[in-house]
């Protein structure tokens, strides 16, 4: 069960003790519908933060938005390692992420008039896309193409964690996040990368599901679910912003 998702890998399910009885076992049923909330709550949040920049304005909002951020990252952080907290910690992490998310899409759509529902209908068109080619079994993920994936994903992580460090130096790094065909062609990358990240998702809950995990994981699976979410929509964010320019 390969995964690049941090919070849904390999060692998920290690030390969780016996199988749980049916009674109290994940099922995927429970996983849709905590996904479900956690999404409604990201929204509901985001409406909060893309209010708080029309209200007050960027320069305000700014250094609440870079502490709800930092904010965000612990929480998820810890999520990843207190499987057992998922039930408080996904919420949280939503009502955070959500709020980053509203702001960041304020500053877009401000920019390019229409981009934001755009994304938002692409993500969600992608997410539901791959899950019903994954549950019709049009797409099963072998051994390959989930090691290829884990490594192309921990690749692109290393890439930004360095393009972030030389950020700090001024450092910019040319043609990738720019409007050109090479940053076009970059972010058609990640975003296909993203969505490939969704279907082995798909497959780490399944197998879940399959060996009985205790009910709290639900909470947990949506969690490692909407974070591979969250990361679609930035990228196909961004993707349509270069598309703009062009």
């Amino acid at each position: 069960m390969r995964t690049s998702n941090p919070a849904l890998n390999d060692r998920t399910f290690e030390g969780l003790g016996e199988v749980a009885a049916q009674s109290q076992a994940m099922t995927l049923q429970g996983t849709v519908a905590k996904t479900a909330l956690l999404l409604a709550i990201v929204a509901g949040s985001g409406a909060m933060g893309w209010g708080l920049i029309e209200k007050h304005g960027i320069a305000l909002v700014a250094p609440y938005l870079i502490g709800i951020a930092i904010a965000a990252l612990v929480i998820g952080i810890i999520g990843i390692r207190a499987k057992t907290w998922a039930t408080i910690l996904a919420p949280c992490y939503a009502i955070a992420e959500g709020f980053v998310l509203g702001a960041i899409s304020n500053f877009y759509e401000k920019a390019y008039q229409g981009i934001v529902p755009m994304a938002v209908g692409l993500t969600l068109g992608v997410a539901f896309a791959l899950l019903l080619a994954y549950t019709s079994r049009l797409i099963r993920p072998s051994e390959n193409f989930k090691l290829g994936v884990t490594a192309a994903t921990g690749g692109i992580f290393l890439f930004y964690l360095v393009v972030l460090g030389l950020g700090f130096f001024g450092i910019q790094v040319p043609h990738i996040f720019g409007s050109g065909w090479i940053g076009i062609g970059f972010s058609l990358f990640v975003v296909a990368l993203a969505a490939m990240n969704l279907v082995l998702d798909f497959d780490f809950i399944e197998n879940g599901c399959q060996r009985g995990a205790p009910k709290y994981m639900e909470w947990y699976a949506a969690f490692g679910l909407l974070v591979t979410l969250v990361w679609l929509y930035v990228e196909i964010l961004r993707l349509l912003a270069k598309l703009r320019n062009r």
